[in-house]
């Protein structure tokens, strides 16, 4: 009978777990968990904050979900040695777990720079894990002065979850405008502009370089005080296990379309794996929960003797702040185009005639579709393109591909 192993405990060991059990149903599957919690949706932190959810509401699967597909999962602990010529993972519980199949789903961590007297900032906290919105929660009052070192998609996430439950909150960033890695200049200005009207203060070009006790001071100059610091400043995959194996790496682990490792029975997936980005070409973290679990789905499969392959995987955010919507896919490549339409703006990008990108800000309806035209590498000439910039629908397909995407349903 062969034996699973899974390193980490989100959305890809999900995938993982439910690969596997497509084609094997009876092989025991070990989970090396970090986290204490049962596999919940990391992005709904932010909801926990803003009191529209609870631990149990964010739960990714059910309560049984690992008694059911035959897991054990080892909580609170975490794998520090692959042998992969003896196929064992060692955990820092002490225990050494043999594998005939293994994969790594690790995740990510925050990226914390030094910074100079950080050690002084008594209530500092991250954001990515529901550990540290519990802690951050423990921490603030109404009255509280909260700096967020981050405007990228976790920074802001944290501060519409603290959005009302705290005194005031700034949040600063080298980087000249919010979410500089996934929006363009006025992209970001009109989200920036709806989180200014909320009461939220930015400090952009800027950031904290020296902190003492409760005082930021800033490369500006400024002196910025507060009571609690939340620290975003981005996030590094878990690769350092697979790397001391001697396995490949890149930013990530390097997978293949199977999501096969350098390492012979050793998988990976989520956002500790590098791999084929099909909007540009080369290989990159993908690091985004739909692809974490078709990664980890693949994987499962192909551990347990399946043949699967994910071939179109590309960058995806899907994302709102106060209620206004933006969805961003791909790369930012070629010619642009836009629609607006009132506060909402589309901006899409060709290249070799193909799309490759697009930025939508408001009207995010059906923008699926987008994502399937450059998913499935769709020549815009091939459809009625100039239609389906204003007004994403599946008319804009041959018959054929309706029938392939509907189920025989034009």
């Amino acid at each position: 009978m062969k034996r699973y192993v899974i390193i980490g405990n989100g959305c890809a060991a999900v995938g993982c777990i439910e690969g596997i059990r497509k084609t094997d149903p009876d092989g025991p599957i070990t989970v090396i968990s970090k986290d204490n919690h049962h596999v919940y949706s990391r992005p709904l932190i932010s909801y926990y904050l803003e009191g529209k959810t609870d631990p149990g509401k964010m739960k990714y699967r059910d309560a049984d979900f690992y008694e059911k597909n035959g897991c054990e999962v080892l909580f609170g602990q975490s794998a520090v040695k692959i042998d992969a010529a003896a196929k064992t993972v060692a955990t820092d519980g002490g225990r050494v777990i043999p594998y005939d199949a293994l994969c790594v789903a690790s995740g990510s961590s925050p990226f914390l720079p030094k910074f100079e007297g950080l050690e002084t900032v008594r209530d500092k906290f991250g954001f990515m894990t529901l550990d540290d919105a519990l802690a951050l929660e423990r921490a603030v009052n109404g009255r509280s002065k909260v700096l967020i070192v981050g405007a990228g998609l976790i920074g802001l996430k944290c501060a519409e979850g603290l959005h009302g439950r705290v005194g005031s909150i700034t949040v600063c960033d080298l980087a000249g405008r919010v979410l500089s890695s996934i929006l363009d200049d006025e992209c970001a200005a009109a989200v920036q502009r709806r989180l200014e009207a909320a009461g939220i203060t930015f400090m952009l070009s800027d950031s904290a370089v020296r902190f003492d006790d409760h005082i930021a001071y800033m490369k500006s100059g400024a002196e910025v005080p507060f009571d609690v610091l939340v620290l975003a400043v981005g996030v590094r995959p878990n690769i350092g296990v697979f790397k001391d194996a001697g396995g490949e790496v890149g930013r990530g682990i390097t997978v293949n379309e199977r999501m096969q490792t350098s390492l012979p029975g050793i998988y990976a997936a989520g956002d500790c794996a590098e791999g084929d980005d099909a909007s540009f070409g080369a290989k990159r973290v993908l690091a985004i929960m739909p692809n974490a679990y078709m990664q980890g789905s693949t994987a499962g499969i192909n551990m347990a003797g399946g043949d699967s392959v994910f071939c179109n995987a590309i960058p995806m955010n899907s994302v709102g702040f106060f209620g206004f919507r933006i969805m961003t896919a791909g790369t930012y490549e070629g010619q642009m185009s836009e629609e607006r339409d009132g506060d909402s703006l589309k901006r899409f990008y060709v290249k070799d005639g193909l799309l490759c990108g697009f930025i939508i800000i408001g009207a995010t309806e059906r923008a699926g579709i987008y994502t399937s035209l450059i998913r499935d590498r769709v020549p815009v000439d091939s459809i009625d393109f100039e239609s389906a910039k204003k007004f994403a629908s599946y008319s804009i397909f041959s018959p054929e591909i309706r029938r392939k995407k509907l189920g025989g349903i034009v």
